[in-house]
């Protein structure tokens, strides 16, 4: 399926924010701070990462500062990453091995993995008109995967993204771990976000995580 956006996409490309956009100001200038505190650190909007031409997207809330921020892929660099690669891996969706760097053996099998909001954001926390600046490229990144039939949010952001970038309406599709919707074609699953604070605080277990993946390998599996 490749959903139209709901917004024109900004750029040629579309899908990937340019290194130095310019759309919400406050995350700019956090990107030039760190930018001067860190030079060696990617301190950009950090690309999509996987095949365009899996059946799997996984959407994130944003680039973590000393995660994704730094190395220049979701979620590598942080403790959230741990627990998400290993578990793509268990279910098939990636072959490798996770070293927390963007040169290790990881590869994501028919699955592509983003976030809502490409840039980092103080606190980890994107207001409502930042989400809102980023989702043309987040409407451009669905258009671009043909053969999409599933998405898991990682979070309530993420999830009202995905319905945003669907034109969907939020009142009829509650955010909720374990919940499923269907969009069209497209089978929304949600999850809690795999944060180091929800895991250590048993608002999700590794067993709860793994559930959700389990539910989507079935339904792509039944899809030949």
């Amino acid at each position: 399926m490749k959903v139209s956006p709901i917004i024109a996409p900004p750029t040629q490309a579309g899908a990937e924010p340019a290194r130095d956009c310019p759309r919400c100001p406050r995350l700019v200038a956090f990107r030039e701070h760190w930018r001067t505190q860190e030079p060696a650190w990617h301190n950009a909007p950090v690309p999509s990462f996987g095949p365009e031409d899996g059946r799997l997207l996984i959407v994130g809330l944003a680039p973590g500062l000393r995660g994704a921020n730094r190395t220049g892929r979701p979620f590598t660099g942080d403790y959230a990453g741990e627990l998400l690669y290993s578990t793509l891996i268990k279910f098939g969706f990636a072959t490798g091995a996770f070293e927390a760097r963007p040169d290790d053996s990881l590869r994501l099998r028919d699955a592509r993995l983003t976030n809502a909001v490409r840039c980092v954001p103080p606190e980890n926390k994107p207001t409502t008109d930042e989400i809102r600046n980023c989702r043309p490229f987040f409407a451009a990144t669905i258009g671009l995967l043909p053969a999409l039939s599933a998405i898991v949010a990682l979070g309530k952001i993420a999830h009202d993204q995905v319905l945003a970038a669907h034109g969907e309406t939020l009142s009829h599709h509650k955010f909720a771990h374990g919940a499923v919707h269907r969009l069209g074609d497209v089978v929304l699953f949600d999850s809690y976000h795999c944060s180091r604070y929800n895991t250590n605080t048993g608002v999700l277990t590794t067993e709860m995580f793994h559930a959700v993946f389990a539910r989507v390998r079935a339904h792509i599996d039944t899809l030949g």
